[in-house]
């Protein structure tokens, strides 16, 4: 690709926040050539989105760049809710072990942009023009116009795939007369990101009614670099302009920190939110990704995580797609899986928001009542919503799925997110989820891996077909596969375990690491009909 010139390319990516960037880096790390286009060139003012779950930083590990991001980040799996002073429910994200990632990370969005900045510069295929801005988008038949203009001049473009991560407010979605539905909620919030220090722990606390903000809410969050995140509800008729200037502001901050508390604000914003979405994420030869294509409230940090989770059901969808390996009807089931997650995040973040801000006096008396017999009476504390947190979709019914011919017991059904889980690789102690993803795999479980027939060995072999690359994984409690076959030790037993396997025990894993199906006894010619059906061809 020329820098700054007109022509054709295969994709064009447009919006260079989290999930554009995401979305172009998947691609361009399976090999796929990549225009990204953004209208700015500077990352994120203030900590936006802060929380990004352990199924996002599965993703992020999987497009080679996760471990950055928990290193600096604020890991974290407890949370807490407050009534007045009194803690009424906790929660853990991670209530069992031997996972490598935490169940959530507080990362101010302008370090997650950066990092994944610096992840671009490393992928030879992927191509960055900042300072561009869409003007007009004219799709067609087998391409789509794309006009730009530039501090430089304008030019026009064509590709063969749009991807649309420009945000809420979506010119692109506007230029194609497109629509989005749901509800607008009558609440505003103020941020406040404040430079202190503080033994507070790495938890999430949410108050109701706390005695500094009385009949509202907050929320405090820890970040990198002592930089923390307080969240003050204001309710719907508090002046925007006003509630931002520093008078107004560090008093709410003093009123719950305490005079003696030094601090330093660095950043402050009120924000509105919505729950709605589009009927559908693909038009044609555009795709929505991100807010674009659906916005929730925060309430859950579901708003970010879903839309980088959008772009690891895209990418290997619309390679395959692109290599001719799949039809581009197998783009449709992007809109289906990830409208399924959509709805998921919103029917959440919605019930969230209604009893964070409940809006009549009946739900106000009820949301008390509960918040009241929670801190006595276990019954109650399930219905305490302070915010669902964000956790991955399972795609159970996604027409992709093999369904189980076997019983089977467990969490690991056919659409499953994988669970990740210790193994033991000829490189030393590793993670399950550092094995899999990028391609389709099979996953063949055995007692002692040294013991494989010779007919099983040539068959796991000889998975791969019609370009489609399947490859074969070995899991035993010992030894090492023949004919070179990657071979990963169940050290804890925990593969076993989590995916109920015994001996002859087949997955079948997807490039997005969600399960497609699974089999009690290896058998070759079901595999490759599964790998047909995952890739739009039954």
């Amino acid at each position: 690709m020329t820098e700054g010139r007109p022509g054709h390319y295969p994709v064009v990516v447009v919006g260079a926040g989290p999930v554009g960037l995401a979305t172009a880096i998947d691609l361009a790390h399976q090999g796929q050539d990549v225009l990204l286009l953004d209208n700015d060139d500077t990352v994120s003012l203030g900590s936006r989105g802060v929380c990004y779950a352990k199924h996002t930083l599965e993703v992020l590990d999987r497009m080679g760049c996760g471990d950055k991001f928990v290193q600096k980040g604020v890991s974290w799996n407890v949370g807490r809710t407050f009534l007045h002073e009194g803690e009424v429910f906790n929660f853990n994200l991670r209530p069992e072990e031997h996972h490598q990632r935490p169940g959530m990370i507080n990362l101010q969005q302008y370090y997650l942009e950066e990092y994944l900045i610096e992840r671009t510069a490393q992928l030879p295929h992927l191509h960055k023009r900042f300072k561009s801005n869409v003007t007009s988008v004219v799709p067609g038949e087998d391409k789509v116009t794309v006009h730009v203009e530039t501090p430089d001049g304008a030019y026009s473009l064509t590709t063969d795939w749009l991807i649309a991560a420009d945000g809420a407010r979506s010119p692109i979605r506007t230029m194609m007369g497109l629509d989005v539905e749901g509800k607008v909620f009558m609440d505003r919030f103020l941020i406040a990101d404040v430079v202190m220090k503080a033994e507070y722990p790495a938890e999430r606390w949410f108050w109701f009614d706390p005695p500094f903000h009385p009949g509202q809410s907050v929320l405090l969050h820890k970040q990198a670099d002592n930089v923390w995140r307080i969240d003050f509800q204001l309710g719907w008729d508090a002046d925007p302009v006003e509630e931002k200037k520093p008078e107004k502001v560090i008093p709410r901050i003093k009123a719950m920190l305490g005079d003696e508390r030094e601090f330093e604000l660095e950043w402050v914003s009120i924000y509105t939110f919505q729950c709605r979405r589009m009927n559908r994420f693909n038009h044609g030869r555009v795709l929505f990704v991100g807010d674009s294509a659906h916005q929730v409230s925060p309430f859950g940090a579901r708003g970010a995580n879903s839309g980088i989770q959008d772009a690891g059901n895209l990418a290997w969808k619309l390679k395959l797609v692109m290599n001719g390996q799949a039809p581009a009807t197998l783009l449709d089931t992007y809109s289906e899986e990830r409208g399924h997650a959509a709805d998921e995040n919103i029917m959440n973040s919605t019930r969230s928001t209604d009893f964070i801000t409940p809006k009549s006096n009946t739900s106000r008396t009820f949301r008390n009542a509960v918040l009241e017999l929670a801190a006595k009476y276990p019954f109650a504390r399930a219905l305490v919503n302070s915010g669902r947190l964000s956790v991955p979709t399972w795609l159970a019914d996604s027409r992709l799925n093999t369904p189980d011919a076997e019983p089977f017991a467990g969490n690991m059904i056919p659409g499953a997110p994988m669970a990740d889980a210790p193994v033991e690789t000829p490189e030393g102690e590793g993670w399950l989820l550092r094995q899999l993803g990028n391609r389709f795999q099979a996953l063949h479980y055995v007692e002692d891996a040294s013991t494989l027939h010779a007919a099983t060995v040539q068959s796991l072999t000889e998975l791969s077909g019609n370009g489609i690359v399947v490859e074969p994984i070995v899991v035993a409690r010992q030894g090492q596969a023949p004919a070179g076959l990657k071979t990963l030790i169940d050290t804890r037993h925990c593969i076993a375990h989590r995916y109920d396997m015994q001996p002859g025990t087949t997955y079948l894993a997807r490039p997005d690491q969600h399960v497609a199906a699974r089999w009690r006894a290896f058998d070759a010619a079901k595999i490759k009909a599964a790998v047909a059906r995952a890739t739009g061809h039954a």
